[in-house]
């Protein structure tokens, strides 16, 4: 539930659900995300123009034409939210080569790490993945939590630009590039599957948070071949 709900400038709301990263948290922010959302567009609600939310935040922002800060307070502890768990059923296979023309990273792993390549695969490819968020650029999926054994810090250096598709680890968290785009994680391989399809008007992101993810690898020459 909502720990504490405060302005955040002039026509926005931060709702903090609490200080910890983890899947009970995220899913209380996923319930209201979605709950909310529905309300909109149900037309049960007016003023709310965006709803963004993160690990354990929720950020609410409003037209202030319409509303203010203290009828989308007031609305949020009014709320009782019943928990919709078919989007957090849902399970999505991504396959990843990690060649080394992909994974671009494994030396740097390796040495921080202090086990092989082949360790590394294992620990990684041996779960399932949380989405807790997508963001910093258009459906790039946040995913928890990855084994102890694998966590690293980001490059001291990031990259101007990481491959579109590149499926990288940082801390306790991986993710997908889903744009080339400059950015600091550890880079273990790369994608040929559609992660974000802007094409698609409806519905252009393949894992929503809630979703669990489960990665497989595959071969260069299954890589090349892939066809969607």
């Amino acid at each position: 539930m909502v720990k504490n709900i405060s302005n955040l400038g002039d026509a926005a709301v931060y709702c903090d659900f609490g200080s910890e990263v983890n899947e009970k948290i995220n899913a209380n922010v996923i319930d209201y995300f979605h709950h909310i959302s529905k309300l909109i567009k149900d037309k049960k609600i007016e003023g709310i123009i965006n709803l963004t939310p993160s690990y354990n935040k929720l950020i609410i922002n409003f037209d202030l034409s319409i509303t203010n800060y203290k009828k989308i307070k007031n609305f949020i502890e009014g709320l009782t939210i019943s928990r919709d768990i078919k989007d957090n059923n849902q399970k999505i296979r991504i396959p990843v080569c990690c060649d080394d023309e992909y994974g671009l990273d494994f030396l740097r792993l390796t040495k921080k790490l202090n086990i092989d390549k082949d360790k590394i695969l294992e620990l990684y490819f041996g779960k399932e993945y949380f989405c807790y968020m997508t963001g910093f650029i258009a459906g790039m999926p946040f995913l928890g939590d990855i084994n102890k054994g694998i966590r690293c810090d980001r490059l001291e250096t990031p990259r101007v630009k990481v491959p579109k598709g590149s499926v990288a680890i940082t801390e306790q968290f991986t993710n997908i590039y889903t744009f080339e785009s400059p950015g600091g994680w550890n880079i273990i391989g790369n994608t040929p599957k559609k992660v974000f399809d802007k094409s698609n008007l409806l519905d252009p992101t393949l894992i929503k948070p809630g979703n669990k993810v489960i990665f497989y690898q595959i071969s260069k020459e299954e890589y090349l071949d892939w066809n969607e």
